[in-house]
């Protein structure tokens, strides 16, 4: 690999930036450790549909793959040799050409609540207005507080904490990993716990993606993988592909080891949370992928099958 060059694939946002450019970083240090020329690293910005649209519902402008089919294409025709996506922003199902090369270690996977006067979920007021445009947040929200009132929040991160100051919001609900990468855990009002708040498949985790024809830059990118991460996500995307859900439904997973074993709760809702089918399953870390597959069987013979089918998925 010597005296060649590697581009990342990125988006634009503050948080997209910081994602690779901590992947760059452990790059680097791998190639420092390597024998041969110096390999330089870059990143290569790339605009999304995600990122064009911002004045509607993901839901309704195709759910996911809107962060991440611009800079897969960017990879499958050479212009970049590997990517940096949020892990839960991967469709279920990724191009024949490319591969998930490595997945680090998970930041915390939960979403948090920032409200405006720093009350707790419990403590906000009737018909209190909570920001966010994700089904999955708003079911559950509406599940504990069928009184809430949501409203829509789009963005990047920062400008989605710029608007709980300049709109009519009592609090917004964000993924923890996101806060915590830009350094604003202080902003945080309360994390969510799961009986409240599951969270969205691959929450938390990054996702390094590359060309399957790419041997070297494959064996450099497995280094960086987290074997307890890719063992978890593997059962949580194995859920979601069963289920052949994306943005347009209220669907949520997560998974954990636990003494030796892999434990996965799941979850399929209305939008409006007056309906929600969720059940945990467990078994050998090694079959998370069985697990994944099975819990969302048992789910759609729970009443699930129906609540996709109304939602037309």
């Amino acid at each position: 690999m010597g005296g060649r060059l590697i581009r990342i694939g990125t988006r634009s946002s503050m948080l997209a930036l910081w994602q690779a450019n901590h992947i760059k970083s452990a790059i680097e240090s791998l190639l420092r450790t390597s024998p041969g020329k110096e390999t330089a690293v870059e990143l290569v910005i790339i605009k999304t549909k995600g990122d064009k649209i911002l004045d509607m519902p993901l839901a309704k402008v195709g759910g996911k793959g809107l962060f991440v089919k611009e800079i897969e294409e960017a990879l499958s025709d050479g212009r970049v040799d590997l990517a940096v996506h949020s892990m839960k922003d991967m469709s279920s199902e990724i191009p024949e050409d490319l591969c998930i090369a490595a997945i680090p270690e998970r930041e915390n996977p939960c979403d948090v609540l920032i409200s405006k006067k720093k009350l707790r979920f419990e403590e906000l007021p009737p018909a209190a207005v909570i920001g966010t445009s994700s089904l999955r947040r708003g079911a559950q929200l509406r599940c504990k507080k069928p009184d809430i009132v949501i409203a829509p929040l789009r963005g990047n991160l920062d400008t989605r904490l710029k608007k709980l100051e300049t709109e009519e919001l009592d609090a917004v609900v964000l993924a923890a990993a996101g806060v915590r990468r830009l350094g604003l855990e202080h902003r945080i009002t309360e994390y969510l716990d799961e009986s409240l708040m599951l969270p969205a498949v691959g929450q938390g985790a990054l996702c390094i993606e590359t060309r399957k024809d790419v041997a070297e830059i494959k064996l450099l990118l497995e280094k960086l993988d987290h074997a307890e991460t890719r063992i978890v996500v593997t059962g949580e995307r194995a859920f979601l592909n069963r289920l052949e859900g994306g943005c347009q439904a209220p669907i949520a997973a997560h998974g954990k080891i636990a003494e030796g074993r892999f434990f996965l709760s799941g979850l399929v809702a209305n939008v409006d949370g007056t309906g929600m089918i969720r059940d945990t399953l467990s078994g050998p870390v090694s079959e998370s992928e069985r697990i994944g597959i099975e819990l969302a069987e048992r789910l759609l013979s729970q009443g699930a099958k129906e609540l996709l089918e109304k939602l037309n998925i």
